[in-house]
Parts: C-alpha cells; structure tokens; sequence
C-alpha cells in the first residue's frame, strides 16, 4: 500500500493545479462544486463544454493505453488528478459513464469495431453514455432482468424491448449499454447479451423520474423493438453476465475516486456551516464531525490499498467488496449530519420557486446512496460469500 507520492509524482501535481487555476476561469467558474449525484441536472451545456475542453487539452482516456489514444497515467498520476479536481471544485464529469466504464471494458473485451466506432468520440467527450442495467424487478437482483433481445438474420440486426429504471441522464446521452436475455428461455446469469445501443431512434422512449430533491436525473427508459447492429454486442450471446460484471470491476475502481474524493469538499462546507452556527461547538457535533473526518481519511487510504499494485482494475481485490458499502454508509451519515447542522432550519421546506439548500439536497440524496449500485443488505452478502467463503443462507 502506497501512502506518499514521489517527487516526480508531486511536480504532476503542481502541472495539474497550474491547468486548473489557468482554466477554471470564465464560463467555467460557477461549475465549480456543481453537478454531483443530486445535483446531475445542473450546468449541462457548460459542463459538456468542459468535458470536450478537458479532452481537448488531454485530461481524459487517463487510464487508456496510448494506442487506444489515452495518457497510460500510472495509478497514483491518477489518483493525484481526481484528488486536485476535486479540491478545485471540478464539476461531476458527464463523461464518467462512458469514458470510465464503457471505454475500458471496450478496450478490453471489444473488438476492433467497437474500439473504431465509440472510442474516439468518448476521448473527445462529445458521446456520453448511461447504463441500462436495473428493471422494475431487477435491481440489486440484476440476475432477474427481463428485458429481451432478439436478431434478425435478414437485416442482421438486433431488437431489444423491454424497461430499464434509475438511468441517470440518459435524457442528455447518446448511448446506453444494455444487458439483456438474448435467450427467451434462459434464467438468471444465463443467456444473457450486452449490447451497445444509440439512444437516437424512434423506439426509444426516456421518461425522467422527479427526485424528492426535486431533481430529474434518473430516467425510466422504455424499448420498444430499439435495435443496434449485429456487431453491437460486447462478447457472445449468453455472455453478457461476465461483460457486465466487468464492468463493474471497473465501477468499483480508480473511475470513481473523484466522486469520493468530493465528500471532503462537502465535509469542509459542513464544518464552516457548524463553525459560523456555533453547532460546532457542542459536544455531540464536534464528536461526529471528529468521527467523519476519521472516516474521510480511511476512505481515502482503502482506496489506495484497494487499488495498489492492482494490474487490471477489472479484477479487484477482496478489499473492494468492502468499499462501496463503506463510502455509501459514510456518505450517508454526511448528509444526516449536514441537515443537523442547520437545526430546525434544515426542517424547513422551501416555497416552490425556492430551491433546498445544499445540506437538504444532500441530505436528500445521500439516502439512495445505501440503496443503488447494490444497497447495503445485498454488499453485506457479497462480503460473506465472496469475500469470507460463509455459505449461502437458504
């Protein structure tokens, strides 16, 4: 586990900070800590400006080998990059989806095609994408989708019709990644296709889904016989379970440093909230003020154990079973604690033309955040039978 970086790692860091404080300037300033799970919908036009601006001045692909057009920045290059955009106040990247999670599972179980026809434009930060995983009856059970896929030899062509849930932003995307039974008769894990899908076609249909933050960033999509070409699919029919989880790995990994590493930024704004309320000077709060910012550093140092030495971030260690139900709890708590700072403040709602305050939001938020991406019952599982080898309970 690495805990200090070298000195030619630390002049990284300075070129990075002097291209922000040379850019964050401008049309960009008031980005400046928006756009995070929340708050997704905000600055849109602007913050694809930046994606496509970072990718003009060579911040994206960090991870990528440099044959597919990417930076090959060692793991600590990039971990310096996601801890100074996030100490900036860097805006929630549009790109993640695609560039951190589409990309490299492209990169390693596409084919030529798939690398000539989407990577150039994720580089570039003019395609963004979305996840079409969870269904209504298909969230953290992803084994229990239904929606289906079937090819048509004549047009060689594939159909997809079914319902995908808790897209976020595919109302701004322009592709989604699909799993979905490419055999009617197959259960669970089995027969099972990823597929590759341009969200820019009549049998499409996204529907946003109102937040009680008030915020739409999740979306239900509707397939109505969308279709992709016989090469969009990632892998082999029926093997689409094993892609997925892929993606995954990669989900778990250095991609999402900067959306963690925007807790602390969050943390800070509630400590300045505590202090100019003088909250910070009760026993209670300052107790759990104190446990967060233990707790920021922890996470921050599993992360690095998690992803040191790591040669493919597709294959974590046992060590990431534990994180994402780490940062989710924490994450919580962060949000309860911001509202409680406020006092009876943090009680009360806005007229409707006003909008909640940042602590609300979050507080707001953060309640999904032990629910998405596997909630905390179902990372607990995952720990036993995975991690410590306990037996499946029946």
């Amino acid at each position: 586990m690495k805990l200090a970086f070298s000195a030619a790692d630390e002049a990284f860091r300075d070129t990075i900070q002097q291209w922000l404080g040379a850019h964050f300037v401008g049309p960009y300033a008031e980005l400046r800590y928006r756009g995070y799970p929340g708050d997704e919908d905000a600055f849109v036009p602007q913050r694809k400006a930046w994606e496509q601006l970072l990718a003009r001045e060579g911040w994206t692909g960090l991870s990528w080998p440099k044959h597919h057009g990417g930076q090959a920045l060692t793991l600590e290059q990039q971990v310096l990059f996601y801890e100074e955009y996030a100490r900036v106040g860097g805006p929630g990247r549009l790109g993640h989806i695609g560039e951190g999670l589409v990309a490299p599972t492209l990169i390693d179980l596409g084919t030529p095609y798939h690398h000539e026809r989407y990577l150039p434009s994720i580089l570039a930060g003019q395609a963004l994408w979305c996840q079409g995983y969870s269904e209504p009856n298909a969230g953290s059970d992803l084994a229990n989708i239904q929606t289906k896929a079937e090819f048509d030899p004549v047009r060689q062509r594939w159909r997809l019709t079914g319902q995908k849930v808790w897209t976020s932003l595919a109302h701004h995307s322009d592709y989604i990644f699909v799993l979905a039974r490419t055999d009617r008769h197959s259960t669970r894990h089995q027969g099972l296709g990823f597929f590759l899908l341009d969200l820019d076609q009549p049998n499409i249909h996204i529907q946003p889904i109102k937040q009680m933050a008030g915020t739409a960033e999740f979306n239900e999509v509707f397939l109505d016989g969308a279709e992709c070409n016989a090469a969009d699919i990632v892998g082999e029919p029926g093997q689409g379970w094993s892609v997925a989880m892929a993606l995954l790995g990669y989900e778990r990994g250095v991609s999402t440093l900067g959306q963690q590493m925007q807790f602390s930024n969050e943390f800070a704004q509630l400590v300045a909230a505590a202090q100019a309320s003088k909250r910070a000077e009760e026993p209670v709060i300052r107790q759990r003020i104190g446990r967060l910012a233990a707790q920021l550093d922890i996470m921050r140092n599993s992360a690095l154990r998690m992803l040191s030495g790591l040669a493919n971030h597709a294959e974590l260690s046992r060590a990431a079973l534990v994180f994402k139900l780490y940062w989710a709890t924490l994450h919580r708590d962060l949000g309860e604690l911001a509202v409680d700072v406020l006092g009876v403040d943090g009680l009360q709602v806005p007229s409707q033309d006003e909008p909640l305050s940042p602590a609300q939001r979050l507080f707001l938020f953060t309640r999904a955040d032990t629910i998405y991406a596997g909630t905390n019952e179902i990372q607990r599982n995952i720990i036993a039978q995975r991690g410590l080898g306990m037996p499946k309970m029946r």
